[in-house]
């Protein structure tokens, strides 16, 4: 099959080439032949027929040629294939963009012949290049690839840091007011930056201008608070200057703020720390920090108190510990001003304080 291919190719050629050129070799051998013979098809004829007499000689050393040039590039590395075609293409681009103003040279041989060898040679020297090169190639596609990779982990690695690095805590007014936020921050157990909203300033300031004298200590005491962590605390405090003119509230404002930036809400407010915890939205309160560092109290346990006032209930009174938690006695109206022995009967614990019940232990006893 391949050598009939190969001899239907020459005879092909040999018509092509006796089409175009054997009137001119005709008028040049004989110039007084007749006129038929100077006819381009009959040079087509007697060129196909010559080069098909001659395929009977060496048309098998070109089909074994050819077979060998396959098995070759069969048995090739595929490497060896890119490279060398990538060499041979780049090779023939560049003698293209030669020829074209060899085209243009009126000199007859040399705007027919030059371009063709530029042609085969340059795509030689292409392949050559591409092929005996290959290896410094493929050196330079894996430092690019591994140049690659490395920031690939590089970024990842940034990504991972920045995962762990600590949220922004945005600060509401109840927690400014309230100081102890102060303390913890000077303490360094608060990591991150601290955010204090530029609608949180504008409503301690309108506190701190109220005339309400307990409003405006209130918002007076949240400022110094505020200029103490920025001044004198080991702590990064930054104003956030946006704002959310479409809300109204704060408490809402400050939700929205921390799903704006990914940050934390620090709060001791009971109903702010519900609504981010609905909506959420990670948040800190002070008080359950508070109640976690005071001394554990357990059912059954005895203290002594001193009874400062009635409670809610009939007959209730009601204590205070050091750290300010709040005990109430039951049938301790009667103890209002003493100073008692109390056995803690119950320990309720929310995030709005921690509540301890009791009763005096001369009750007790008398049972």
């Amino acid at each position: 099959m391949l050598k009939k291919i190969v001899q239907l190719f020459i005879v092909i050629a040999g018509g092509t080439v006796g089409y175009l050129y054997m009137p001119d070799v005709v008028r040049l051998l004989n110039p007084t032949e007749t006129k038929w013979m100077e006819s381009s098809y009959v040079g087509l004829v007697l060129g196909a027929i010559i080069l098909f007499l001659l395929t009977f000689w060496f048309v098998d050393y070109i089909v074994d040629f050819l077979r060998w040039v396959e098995e070759t590039l069969v048995k090739a590395p595929i490497s060896d294939l890119l490279f060398g075609s990538l060499g041979i293409i780049v090779g023939l681009v560049i003698a293209f963009l030669i020829n074209i103003p060899i085209k243009d040279i009126e000199i007859q041989p040399v705007s027919q012949v030059l371009p063709i060898f530029l042609t085969f040679f340059l795509g030689y020297l292409g392949f050559q290049v591409g092929f005996k090169r290959r290896d410094e190639f493929l050196g330079l596609l894996m430092i690019a690839r591994k140049e690659k990779d490395r920031e690939r982990k590089k970024q990842s690695d940034q990504d991972d840091l920045d995962d762990n690095k600590p949220k922004e805590k945005i600060l509401d007014t109840s927690v400014i007011i309230d100081g102890r936020i102060a303390d913890i921050c000077q303490t360094s157990f608060l990591e991150g930056t601290v955010i204090i909203p530029q609608f949180v300033l504008e409503e301690l300031q309108h506190i701190a201008d109220s005339s309400d004298v307990l409003k405006r200590n209130r918002g007076r005491r949240g400022l110094d608070v505020l200029n103490r962590m920025q001044k004198d605390l080991p702590v990064n405090v930054e104003i956030y200057e946006g704002d959310f003119e479409d809300i109204q509230e704060v408490d809402s404002k400050l939700v929205k703020l921390a799903k704006v930036i990914n940050g934390i809400v620090v709060t001791n407010d009971f109903n702010l720390n519900k609504v981010c915890e609905f909506q959420n939205v990670q948040v800190l309160n002070i008080n359950d920090l508070a109640n976690a560092v005071k001394p554990v109290v357990l059912p059954g346990e005895e203290l002594t108190v001193q009874v400062i006032k009635d409670g809610k209930e009939q007959n209730q009174g009601v204590a205070y510990l050091d750290d300010g938690t709040m005990i109430v006695v039951e049938e301790g109206k009667n103890y209002i001003g003493k100073t008692i022995e109390v056995l803690i009967t119950s320990v309720l614990q929310t995030s709005a304080g921690r509540m301890i019940f009791a009763k005096p232990k001369l009750l007790e006893k008398a049972l």
